[in-house]
């Protein structure tokens, strides 16, 4: 009765307030200086190590002249460099230049972000790195074109979009990534004392140079300006699907092949799939409507903050039942409110929902703001005690993904639906479709990517109520199956052994020496999956996935969770919950 209460009173309120929540109270800023150094963080107040990312000098340049002269003075005074933005997302310290802060600096390309020049003749837009992909949208739409591939979240920078390989979802055309959109771009990076200790590249075309920038993770230089193909404005036509999920695994290829941006919403714990029918349609279609998806939309820090207490104290009580209760209400209310499509940009009255590309593709409302509902914000801001999970991207060649499916099924089988309700409470696991790409950092063969978020302690040696079955998947997708990680996003283990995933890993490799030479981008988190320099194995490295645990001391046997093998894929490791062994452990 009391899970049923709670769940009623979630929906209520978010019944009650989710129609108001067009504008919100913006996140900080990941950036916060004072007198003596700056500190730097994720959007989610919180980096995967726990380490404090400082450092004593942080430059705002806003020319490319200016960028160019950062650049050059950090060389000449051996400095560790790394580019921020002010969004920066990615849960991996991709933007941390040291641990030791006395020898960095942070450039910022967050005023660096008024140049957006459209060649409208060759379709072509030209942009500073530091412009905010909904004002790139914006202008693009405004000059009659459409930019065809971009992310779901909007709360991007040009540059930092194509250094980590966000994408949509498409196998059409360039296909779903962004940096496959790119033809050409510059890049500032090191020089010599005679070049001004900083030089400028363009780069484009089959240069191997243009192969490793377009998806560099920052390791090479300072992206300056990116030239990105467009085409004729138009508009997409979209209506989502809620089936049962008994043939996900053979469908997913149908799907990808007929819908330019289907992607697939499954929700394993209630055996429902949502297949998303998204096709372009022509610009004189008659619809505004608009995509504002549910889960970046400004919400109540109250619903927020309830969210997560209740889901704290699930994991507390292990109340599996709770979180599935839970996780229906949200499924329903998604289904309710079709996730957030919008016919004529009020609500949702009916399929398909059509609108232009610049309105159905990319979404972040909650980031904007409004001095008249300052109580509304991002789920996940870290001002407020909002939601605080962990998200899981893997990257599977295509023709593997369909086996992967049938192990996650097994082990639903084996274990209980109910096991996966937590990651159902979020975006269940989203399924999208990215082709192959040039970019040595890129995926060789058409793919299938999967998105899963899941909740994440407050206090990181606390484990989580069914980690070992959300490990287990873990495992099977990056251990068994080979996927790639998604460069932004994932816990530390999905990236060991990553060089061998990457064909052409050794010319990356190559071109960061040549670019630059000192190592003045790199860092110990790049050093990490680059050269493989540091191995985790410390007591309770499992429980954040800083390792796969072999040994108890890396679970937490005082709460009960020892490493023990995997019950559908039998090489993995996972923190299972055995409290029978507690006594026995004590002994020991």
């Amino acid at each position: 009765m009391r899970n049923l209460l709670m769940a009623f009173l979630i929906f209520g309120i978010i019944l009650l307030i989710l129609p108001l929540n067009m504008v919100a109270k913006p996140p900080p800023n990941t950036v916060e200086c004072d007198m003596t150094s700056c500190t730097l963080n994720n959007g989610y107040g919180v980096w995967g190590d726990r380490r404090t990312c400082t450092s004593p000098t942080i430059s705002y340049p806003t020319t490319e002249e200016e960028l160019l002269s950062a650049v050059a003075d950090a060389n000449q005074n051996h400095l560790k460099v790394k580019v921020v933005t002010k969004y920066s997302h990615t849960i991996p310290k991709l933007a941390c230049p040291s641990t030791q802060s006395n020898n960095t600096m942070l450039i910022s390309t967050e005023l660096y972000n008024s140049g957006i020049q459209i060649d409208a003749k060759n379709m072509l837009v030209t942009v500073d790195a530091g412009v905010g992909l909904r004002d790139l949208i914006n202008k693009v739409e405004g000059a009659g074109l459409s930019l065809v591939a971009a992310p779901y979240w909007e709360g991007v920078s040009v540059g930092g979009m194509i250094s980590t390989g966000a994408h949509g979802s498409s196998w059409w055309g360039k296909g779903g990534a962004v940096h496959d959109h790119v033809v050409a771009l510059t890049l500032v990076v090191v020089g010599d004392e005679s070049q001004g200790y900083a030089k400028i590249l363009k780069l484009e075309g089959n240069d191997p140079l243009f192969k490793a920038a377009k998806l560099s993770l920052g390791l090479l230089g300072v992206i300056s300006k990116v030239t990105i193909s467009l085409e004729p404005a138009f508009k997409r036509s979209i209506t989502y699907n809620f089936s049962k999920d008994q043939d996900i695994e053979n469908e997913y290829m149908k799907h990808g092949n007929k819908y330019e941006f289907g992607d697939i919403v499954w929700y394993p714990s209630k055996h429902t799939a949502v297949y998303r029918y998204d096709n372009r349609v022509p610009f004189n279609t008659s619809g505004d409507g608009v995509y504002d998806f549910l889960g970046f939309q400004s919400q109540s820090i109250l619903v927020s903050s309830a969210t997560r207490s209740f889901e704290k104290t699930y994991e507390s009580t292990r109340d599996t039942n709770g979180k599935c209760i839970m996780a229906s209400t949200f499924i329903g209310y998604k289904k309710f409110v079709a996730n957030g499509l919008k016919n004529n940009k009020l609500i949702f009255t009916n399929y398909p929902v059509i609108g232009t590309q610049a309105k159905m593709q990319t979404s972040a409302s909650c980031l904007y703001s409004s001095p008249l509902r300052l109580d509304l914000t991002c789920a996940w801001d870290p001002s407020i005690k909002g939601l605080f999970f962990y998200e899981t991207t893997a990257i599977f060649p295509a023709s593997k993904f369909g086996d992967f499916v049938r192990d996650v099924k097994k082990l639903r089988d084996v274990t209980s639906p109910q096991k996966l309700c937590g990651i159902d409470i979020y975006n269940g696991i989203l399924v999208r479709f990215i082709k192959a790409s040039n970019a040595y950092l890129g995926q060789i063969e058409d793919s299938v990517v999967i998105d899963f978020n899941y909740f994440r302690a407050d206090d990181p040696k606390l484990p989580r109520l069914n980690q070992d079955v959300l490990e287990e998947i873990e495992q099977m997708a990056f251990i068994k199956y080979g996927a790639r990680p998604h460069w932004a996003k994932n816990r530390n283990l999905a990236f060991e052994g990553i060089s061998k995933k990457f064909p052409n890993w050794s010319k990356f490799v190559e071109v960061k020496k040549k670019l630059d030479p000192k190592g003045m981008f790199s860092s110990e988190w790049s050093d990490e999956i680059l050269f493989g320099n540091v191995e985790e194995n410390g007591v309770g490295c499992a429980l954040e996935g800083l390792c796969v645990c072999s040994e108890d001391r890396h679970c937490n046997p005082s709460k009960g969770y020892f490493c023990e093998q995997g019950l559908v894929y039998l090489e993995a490791r996972v923190c299972r919950y055995s409290p029978s062994k507690i006594s026995n452990f004590d002994i020991q």
